[in-house]
Formats: structure tokens, C-alpha cells, sequence
């Protein structure tokens, strides 16, 4: 079952079957063959992907499908045969796709000229064998990008405009990845540009590639060079930190957050060249970053998510305002109408079928259509944690509302998620005293999960509480690393040694284990259980990836122990989510 709503240009490829081209209101989108039936998990979108002749679907288990531009109006979408994949994108005519282990799998015309509609590994194909493990993946027009892990910047694809940094006379394409800059910790491009940015660690910002309208933000005295063919400094950036670039096709808009931290977090957009079919969110082209005001921005809010196709905007803020403007020519600003919108508005949000935190739904701009999609952004421990707080039934310590209602929570993992201090509980217990009941779950799992984007507002009051920079994984090593045994209220005994688990930790990553201690009838006194098929190697990576979803780098991987461990991932159930245990076993095995 997917939340998915789709609105705009229904052609290139067809995506609604027997529905308009033009598609003004947003409606459900269903997947072929969808039914009640069918299992869930195949359709927990984790990401859209869409251009102008291709939409790709990833899902949650990391596999993804695709529809394309086929002159079918039967047309089915076709399953891509790669696996564990952790992200796409889309340009004009490319695809590319990001597995897990860091793998870059791409097809388009400027890519692979001899056979463009098949995927290869272009990432295999970058001369530093050192740099060969990608990060992240960003589709332009007639471009890729590639961030690898050591932080360098690719490109591969086209350059007539210089988007790839270098002479286009000199350089007019390449089918091979080749180096743009270093120390990069983001890139910024899009569907329909033919221009992108590169920001360093400092926060230094470059850019190059088409101009002709002043896109890449260079100001007033360079608004007449057409090409920068040279990654070039972008100077007189607005001050705070630089969240997200989008870019259009002859614009671009920038999401900036400000950096007080004495004031509530504070994000604003800003844009810069062609004003023309109301791109900018304002009547004249600007050659540098100027912000795009409006009284729909004056609010206590915070801009989730925003998204531009070829000269449309929309954007999605924490008190579920939804916002658009630009060209809507085939009613890809989903108003019910083909009129252009020059300004920001806001259009009432579709009813959506979960009731959820607003900061799980996600918007992505095509050529010129759009989709509203639920994905949830936690990680696979983030949401085994929101899971288990949502079920009660092992919540070891209570808080009171404002109302007096009583809100309970696991006392183990607020002691690890909280700054290291016995008054930090006590509080928290202050804090939530003065909250509703839905305030006080959402404080909850932005502890749980540290994610400030549920609710800024709330975080903003609670980050002096919190370790803010531990990532969840991190938290979960410390619970393993524990020396209390106090905490450790559950053994696992085998012939040679015992292990101690905290009964938390185990619901939260076995189905055997969530049966036992949830169970009405089961009783849930400290037993043991004796289970002795697996070696001391194999028991150690079994219980370091129940806390860390990880393998540990020392372990050496052999046949036998896979052989052993598949045996274990059946006896104990585990919650395999992606990557899940085997997968990253075999894997490393391979490597």
C-alpha cells in the first residue's frame, strides 16, 4: 500500500492509465497490478525520481521500477534488475542508480553511446581505484555527478556548456567519470540544467555550466558569460548554512537556514536567474541569490522540503502548509487549474491516507509533473526504536501532560539519548508538563531519533537536553558497550559462554524475542536460552549487528560462518530490513 499522490503532464511516459494528459487536482497514484493482497513492504516508497521520459520508484527494500517513454498508453512498468539500491535520479534522457555498497549503475545517450537503454557501472570506470566507493548521485540534464567517499566530485555525460567544469571545445563529452574537484561535501544540479554546484567542507560555493541567464548566481558583471566552463567561486551568498540547491532549467533556488542559536531555526529560500513562466517566485531575473518573500513565509515554520522541475516550485513546511508557484501549464502546480502562478500560494494539502508526522512526506518535480509521496526518513534503528515506543507494553518509566495524561517511555534508551547528566530526566519531565499529548510524543521521537524536522519548534526547546550530534547507531554501540550489567536483564547461554542483552534491544531486532517478553501468557522472568550452533566468531557478529546494523571491519568472513549465521537469522527471527544481515555478510565474503 503506497501514499503516493500524482498531479501535471500524464504523458512521456503515461503514468495514470485512463486519465487525462492533463491532470490539474492531485490523485492517488496507483502501481500496476496493485491489490490488497499484495505484500506491503514491496511498496514502502523510499524515493521518486522523475523527468521528462522516465520516472523511477525505489522502494523501501531496495529495489525500484521504472516507467518510460514508449509511445504505449499500455504500457506496464518494468522492474530494474539491479539490487540493494539506495537511491536514483532521472535527467532529460540518463538514469542513474546508487546501491548500498557504493556502486553507480547508469544509462543514457551521452553514457553508454553504444547501447543507451542498458545500465553499466560507471562508478567501476574512474581511473583511482582508491575512489571508486560513490556516496551520492546527482542527474542534470545531460550530466551525472558522483560524490565519492573520499569526498571527490565526478561528473560523466555531457559538457557543450561546460557543466562539467572544463573547455567544452576541448571537451565536448565523456563516457568515462572524470574528476571535477575535491574536498567536496555536497552537489547541487537538476532535471532540466545544464549547470551545477559544488560546496566544499567550508562552505564554499562553486558553480559552472550554462549562464545565459545568470542562473549560476555570479551577479550583475557576469550576466553576459553564457558558459562558465570553470568551477568558479559563487560569491555574496546569503549568510547561514546552505541546506539545498535546485536547479531549473535557466534558474536556481536555495534553501537557507540560519545559524543563531538563540533563535527558533529559521529557513528561507532564495533564487536567481530567469524570471520568465514565474519561476523565481518574483517578476524580475535577479543574476545573484535574493530572497523570495512572501507573508506565507512570515510564520513560525521551518521548509521541510522543496522541489523545482523545468519552471515549477513546490514547497512543504512543518505546519503543513503546502506552497507552489511558477508554470502550471499542464497543472503541475496541482491548483485545478492552468494558470501560471507568479507569486506564492498555498493550495489546500490533499488529504493524505496516513496520519503521520508531516516531515515523512516528500515531494518530487518533473519536466512538468509532480508527485506528493509518504517515505519515511528514519534509519532502519530509528524506526525499530519509533516501533517499539509506539507499543507500550515495555515502557519502563512515565511523564505527565499539561492535561495530566501519562506518557511513558524506555527509560534505557533516554538515558543514552540524553546528555550525560542525572538532571537531564528530571528536565525533560519539566518540559513535557507544559506540553499537549501530541507535542509530547513528538518530543519522544525526535529524542528517540534525533530528527529536528518532526517538529522544530519542539526541538529547539529540547536540544540542550539531548545529545544532538550522536547519531542513533552511536547510541546503540554505547548500550552494547555498557558495563552496567545491571541494564543487561536477559541471558543467551551457550556451552562455551553467556551473553547478556537488555530485553529492549531484543524486541526491538527479533520477532522470537518481541513473542516471549510482549506475550500476555509468556512468562517473562530472566530465562535462558540455550542455543550452541553457532561459534563464538558467528554469535559475535550476530550480537554486534543487533545493536549496530553493522558488520565489525576485524571480523574475517568465511563460508562456514555465512552457512552458520543463515541458520541463526532463522532460529532468532530477525528483523532483517535492507541492508539486512546476509546481504552484508555475502558481500564482504565477495569483496
Amino acid at each position: 500500500m503506497n501514499d503516493c499522490l500524482f498531479f501535471g503532464l500524464n504523458q512521456y511516459p503515461i503514468l495514470i492509465k485512463n486519465e487525462t494528459d492533463t491532470i490539474t487536482k492531485p490523485i492517488q497514484f496507483k502501481f500496476e497490478n496493485e491489490n490488497e493482497n499484495e505484500n506491503e513492504n514491496e511498496k514502502q516508497i523510499k524515493q521518486i525520481s522523475t523527468g521528462e521520459f522516465a520516472t523511477i520508484f525505489l522502494f523501501k527494500n531496495g529495489k525500484a521500477i521504472e516507467y518510460l517513454n514508449e509511445n504505449d498508453s499500455n504500457q506496464n512498468p518494468e522492474k530494474i534488475q539491479i539490487e540493494n539500491i539506495q537511491k536514483v535520479t532521472v535527467g532529460w534522457q540518463n538514469e542513474a542508480i546508487l546501491t548500498i555498497e557504493g556502486n553507480v549503475f547508469a544509462k543514457g545517450e551521452d553514457i553508454n553511446t553504444k547501447n543507451p537503454n542498458k545500465f553499466i557501472n560507471i562508478s567501476s570506470l574512474i581511473e583511482d581505484t582508491n575512489d571508486r566507493i560513490i556516496e551520492d548521485i546527482v542527474s542534470s540534464a545531460d550530466s551525472i555527478y558522483l560524490l565519492t567517499s573520499n569526498q571527490n566530485a565526478y561528473g560523466i555525460g555531457l559538457n557543450v556548456f561546460g557543466q562539467l567544469g572544463f573547455d567544452s571545445e576541448t571537451l565536448k563529452k565523456t563516457e568515462k567519470p572524470i574528476l571535477m574537484m575535491k574536498n567536496v561535501s555536497k552537489i547541487f544540479s537538476g532535471n532540466t540544467s545544464n549547470h551545477v554546484f559544488l560546496l566544499n567542507s567550508n562552505q564554499e560555493l562553486f558553480g559552472c555550466g550554462f549562464n545565459q541567464y545568470g542562473q549560476l548566481g555570479l551577479g550583475e558583471s557576469r550576466k553576459k558569460e553564457t558558459l562558465i566552463q570553470k568551477l568558479t567561486k559563487i560569491q555574496n551568498i546569503p549568510k547561514g548554512k546552505i541546506i539545498d540547491i535546485q536547479c531549473g532549467f535557466n534558474h536556481s533556488i536555495m534553501l537557507i537556514e540560519n545559524e543563531n542559536e538563540n533563535e527558533n531555526p529559521k529557513r528561507k529560500l532564495y533564487s536567481c536567474g530567469y524570471s520568465g513562466f514565474n519561476g523565481l517566485g518574483k517578476d524580475e531575473n535577479t543574476y545573484e541569490f535574493t530572497e523570495i518573500e512572501s507573508s506565507l513565509f512570515e510564520n513560525d515554520y521551518i521548509i521541510l522540503d522543496f522541489s523545482i522541475g523545468y519552471y515549477h516550485t513546490l514547497i512543504l513546511t512543518s505546519n503543513s502548509k503546502f506552497i507552489v508557484f511558477g508554470h502550471n501549464e499542464f497543472g503541475q502546480l496541482g491548483t485545478g487549474n492552468t494558470k501560471d502562478q507568479s507569486i506564492p500560494i498555498q493550495i489546500e494539502l490533499p488529504k493524505l491516507r496516513f496520519n503521520e508526522n508531516i516531515s515523512n512526506y516528500h515531494l518530487s518535480c518533473g519536466f512538468s509533473n509532480s508527485f506528493l509521496y509518504y517515505s519515511s526518513s528514519f534509519s532502519n534503528l530509528e524506526e525499530d526504536l519509533i516501533k517499539l515506543f509506539e507499543r507500550k507494553e515495555f515502557c519502563d518509566i512515565s511523564f505527565k501532560t499539561e492535561n495530566g495524561e501519562i506518557i511513558k517511555a524506555h527509560k534505557l534508551i533516554l538515558k543514552y539519548r540524553l546528555n550525560q547528566n542525572q538532571n537531564q530526566i528530571e528536565k525533560l519531565q519539566e518540559i513535557i508538563s507544559k506540553k499537549s499529548i501530541k507535542e509530547s510524543n513528538q518530543i519522544f521521537e525526535m529524542i528517540y531519533s534525533n530528527n529536528s524536522i518532526i517538529n522544530p519548534k519542539l526541538y529547539f526547546e529540547i536540544k540542550e537536553i539531548i545529545n544532538s550530534n550522536e547519531k542513533i547507531e552511536e547510541t546503540m554501540k554505547r548500550i552494547y558497550l555498557n558495563e552496567n550489567e545491571n541494564e543487561k536483564d536477559f541471558i543467551i547461554e551457550r556451552k562455551e559462554k553467556q551473553y547478556k542483552f537488555p530485553k529492549l534491544i531484543l524486541i526491538m531486532r527479533s520477532e522470537l524475542y518481541r513473542g516471549m517478553f510482549l506475550s500476555v501468557t509468556e512468562d517473562k522472568s530472566n530465562k535462558v536460552t540455550d542455543y550452541s550452533e553457532l561459534s563464538n566468531k558467528s554469535f559475535q557478529i550476530f550480537e554486534y549487528w543487533i545493536y549496530s546494523n553493522q558488520i565489525k571491519d576485524e571480523i574475517q568472513i568465511t563460508q562456514e560462518i555465512i552457512n552458520e549465521i543463515q541458520i541463526g537469522i532463522d532460529y532468532f527471527q530477525l528483523n532483517q530490513t535492507n541492508p539486512n544481515l546476509f546481504d552484508l555478510l555475502i558481500n564482504k565474503f565477495n569483496n
